[in-house]
């Protein structure tokens, strides 16, 4: 992951404290770009494995749609409601698809972890719950740009 932060260097968060912000936070916008070019942005739960961002995804959406023929992403994930607690991240790239889509449940060694994070952190069960209608992607980011608007009132 490669952190280009040139502006805002003062509020961007420390790799420990980017950690912890995305294993913590379980809602983020995906924005993707459609066939004619024009920007779409939708939410989605994910996971974050320390390394990865995990989406699971309706595979008959527009946002699957549009990442198959164009798999380029930029994510975002904030908090926060005054100026001086907004906190967030952007992490762009591209998503591969993992797993079959859509996802049935069919053994899938690189989903265990995932799944089981996803679980747990989002229907408070120990295994996945599969419907049919969903699928993985992963996004490794290329490019991460973070902040953290507190760390003004300590500047």
């Amino acid at each position: 992951m490669t952190v280009t932060q040139r502006r805002g260097r003062r509020i961007m968060m420390t790799p420990g404290e980017l950690e912890a912000f995305l294993t913590a936070q379980r809602t983020c916008r995906v924005a993707t770009v459609s066939a004619d070019g024009a920007p779409h942005v939708s939410t989605l739960w994910f996971v974050w494995d320390g390394s990865s961002m995990w989406l699971y995804s309706v595979v008959r959406s527009r946002r699957w749609t549009d990442l198959r023929r164009d798999p380029r992403v930029a994510i975002v994930v904030d908090t926060g409601e005054e100026y001086g607690e907004l906190r967030g991240a952007e992490l762009s790239g591209r998503v591969e698809f993992v797993g079959e889509a859509p996802r049935t449940g069919e053994l899938c060694a690189e989903l265990d972890f995932p799944e089981t994070l996803f679980a747990r952190k989002n229907f408070d069960m120990q295994e996945m719950p599969h419907d049919g209608r969903h699928a993985w992607l992963r996004l490794t980011p290329e490019k991460v740009v973070s902040w953290d608007f507190r760390k003004l009132a300590s500047a």
